[in-house]
């Protein structure tokens, strides 16, 4: 009987079967970690794109609150000449009063009366004077209230007084002054309504 010595035909095959295991673990690791680097250059892309999208957010957002803050600021201005506007025109829509109001007193004044002080407040004014009698008072009532620029008068006080030795009546007299419905509408109208009815 013949004997065949086979030991190194199986340790060649596993020899070559080791060294195919190793060269399939190598090629898997540099599988894995090419696979490895293109994940993390896709991801780092990725991570770049976004960075660069919120700086060029961060730098719009700034923009836009330097417009808002300038918007602010010429709101401010607006609304300043605005009050600024509405005085000069109230102004000038009552520039008038004074003259219309010592004339109508000039006028109605009865004799025996003389004013001391005369005191506006708005519409409403205040009379402070001397007459020789009460009846001397409700006299000048009477024509103030006949009077188309002047309304409502009020005897605030009446109280006897002695000037230059001689008794007197001395009066506080409230009275108001009557303007024109567009006159009171223009006051109470307030800045933002007057600019809109001005854009139109």
């Amino acid at each position: 009987m013949i004997r065949i010595n086979l030991l190194p035909h199986r340790e060649e095959k596993r020899r070559q079967r080791r060294q195919h295991f190793y060269a399939i673990s190598l090629a898997m690791v540099l599988l894995g970690g090419l696979v490895g680097v293109i994940v993390h250059s896709v991801y780092a892309g990725y991570i770049e794109r976004q960075e660069a999208r919120n700086g060029f957010l961060k730098a719009e957002i700034a923009k836009l609150d330097q417009q808002i803050a300038e918007i602010r600021r010429l709101r401010e201005q607006i609304d300043a000449l605005l009050a600024r506007k509405q005085v000069i025109e109230s102004l000038q829509g009552t520039r008038a009063e004074a003259v219309h109001l010592f004339n109508e007193l000039a006028q109605g004044m009865p004799d025996g009366v003389y004013l001391k002080s005369v005191k506006q407040a708005g519409s409403r004014v205040t009379l402070t004077g001397y007459a020789q009698s009460n009846a001397r008072v409700s006299h000048l009532m009477r024509n103030l209230d006949g009077s188309p620029f002047l309304e409502q008068p009020v005897l605030v006080e009446v109280k006897a007084a002695v000037v230059d030795g001689r008794r007197v009546s001395e009066f506080t007299l409230g009275i108001g002054i009557e303007r024109t419905k567009a006159e009171n509408d223009a006051a109470a109208q307030p800045p933002a309504a007057k600019a809109q009815g001005g854009r139109k």
